[in-house]
């Protein structure tokens, strides 16, 4: 084969490897919704055993008031080494009476996520500064000492 060919060749196959390392890398997190099944739970007509058999496990369930299952699913989407970021967000809420029947199902997407931006790279806490000489012989002389209890 001819010198420029071989050199031709491998540039395409040296674009080819570099293109394929800046692809998009999606990642689907949660419950993984199916529209058919998820479009067939009926207010009225379901209740927890039939949701449950149709969804299966909720992803969490509500603590106070009544009985709600949560199904969330995230799809996010990142390049190589940049943080992922959400491109689709959906949060299936099924409620339930008092006897286990579905009284709605609720569905809402990526404009109820709320983005937190932390305030600096520590969390204030309340107290004082110790140094490190203060937390490696901080202890030495505690044991015993008044106020603190009586040994056991």
């Amino acid at each position: 084969m001819n010198g420029t060919k071989i050199l031709g060749l491998a540039l395409v196959a040296t674009a080819g490897v570099a293109t394929s390392g800046c692809s998009s890398i999606r990642e689907a997190r949660g419950y993984i919704v199916d529209p058919v099944l998820t479009e067939s739970i009926q207010p009225g007509i379901d209740n927890q055993t039939s949701v449950a058999g149709t969804l299966g496990r909720p992803t969490f369930t509500s603590q106070f008031g009544e009985p709600t299952w949560y199904y969330v699913s995230s799809t996010t989407g990142r390049k190589p080494f940049v943080r992922p970021k959400i491109q689709d967000h959906t949060v299936l809420a099924i409620r339930f009476d008092g006897a286990g029947n579905v009284i709605s199902a609720d569905r809402t997407g990526i404009e109820k996520v709320a983005y937190l931006s932390p305030d600096g790279n520590k969390t204030p806490t309340l107290g004082r500064e110790r140094g490190f000489l203060e937390d490696l012989f901080g202890n030495i002389g505690a044991v015993g000492a008044p106020g603190a209890g009586a040994p056991q």
